[in-house]
């Protein structure tokens, strides 16, 4: 077996399909419930990143040409956000350690000291990164909504829950040029919340790097359905809803950011919003049987929308952080 850089850009597609059968692999064993992925789009999926950020992967490779594992690290900002992948039949054969060596001696490097990881909870990762120094940064709560057990009259009731002076408009794909700028205006109210999170999915809060964000989206084969409340005085857009449905798994969807923006708070926005998104995903998106959401266990508000919406708690998802001065010295000679 070999550890090697990877580039999946140019990559046969016999080594993306062997990637793909591995990481259905380990979603059968962590993941049983969650879809399995394809093979729609998964080449940009892996190589393309925003303007500012970089992707650098390497694999192991079996004697058979089979691929084993691979860990990808995103450059951005000043952290390093590791992915690690290892076939469950090759777990506690020390190729995770040798994955992450191999990707914390360049980030160290490339100049970087922080490195992070989300680690889904309940499954082996947790105690592997946390054997490594991971310290746990932050927790969110995954929910997961099937819209077959959906009650769509009551959902209506929702949608239409909306006090007076608002109206609630639908954009598939993402919001025209002329709204970016009032779009990012509402963004700003989530990087004003300094909730703890590591950022290692970090939000756009700037109209330009708005319009690269959706960009990247399409072009990783990742379809964004935008929902905005408007202020009809004064055409702010007072609440929005992202939902983001990839070719890789389209039977079930990823929620992103939803906000309502202080001064609009307590007029039914929240609800209102993401119920119809529902409505318009169970159009537009045909093959869409679940949509999974993740929350801040604080973010008591939010929850109870969920909640009342179907969603039902699944998983908690983590984020580890750690020094990558302090990793390199304890993985020596990995």
């Amino acid at each position: 077996m070999t550890v090697r850089e990877w580039d999946p850009r140019t990559a046969p597609d016999s080594e993306l399909q062997s990637l793909l059968e591995t990481l259905n692999a380990v979603l059968a064993a962590d993941l049983p419930d969650d879809p399995p992925w394809r093979n729609d789009h998964l080449r940009p999926y892996l190589t393309e990143t925003m303007p500012s950020e970089r992707r650098v992967s390497w694999v192991s490779q079996e004697t058979d040409g089979s691929l084993s594992g691979m860990v990808n690290v995103l450059l951005l900002g000043g952290i390093g956000v590791l992915e690690v992948l290892v076939h469950p039949g090759m777990r506690r054969t020390g190729l995770a350690r040798r994955l992450v060596a191999t990707a914390v001696r360049r980030l160290f490097a490339e100049g970087f000291s922080s490195v992070g990881v989300e680690v889904v909870g309940d499954t082996p990762a947790i105690a592997f990164f946390e054997s490594l120094g991971f310290e746990r940064e932050y927790v969110e709560t995954r929910s997961v909504l099937r819209l077959s057990t959906m009650d769509w009259l009551a959902l209506g009731e929702m949608a239409r829950g909306i006090a007076a002076g608002y109206r609630v408009e639908y954009f598939p794909g993402g919001p025209p040029d002329d709204m970016l700028e009032a779009y990012a205006m509402a963004k700003a109210e989530l990087r004003d919340n300094d909730s703890g999170d590591l950022e290692l999915r970090p939000s756009s809060y700037d109209a330009r790097r708005l319009r690269e964000s959706l960009n990247t989206l399409h072009r990783r084969g990742m379809t964004p359905h935008i929902v905005l409340a408007v202020h009809e005085k004064s055409g702010a857009v007072a609440g929005l809803t992202e939902v983001v449905v990839p070719a890789q798994h389209p039977t079930r969807a990823d929620q992103y950011d939803t906000i309502v923006v202080q001064d609009h708070r307590g007029y039914g926005i929240d609800r209102a919003i993401k119920a119809r998104m529902l409505f318009e995903l169970r159009s537009a998106e045909p093959r869409l049987t679940e949509v999974q959401t993740w929350n801040a266990q604080s973010n008591e508000s939010m929850l109870k929308v969920n909640a009342e919406l179907g969603f039902q708690p699944d998983r908690e998802w983590c984020e580890y952080g750690a020094d990558v001065g302090e990793l390199v010295h304890r993985l020596e000679g990995i």
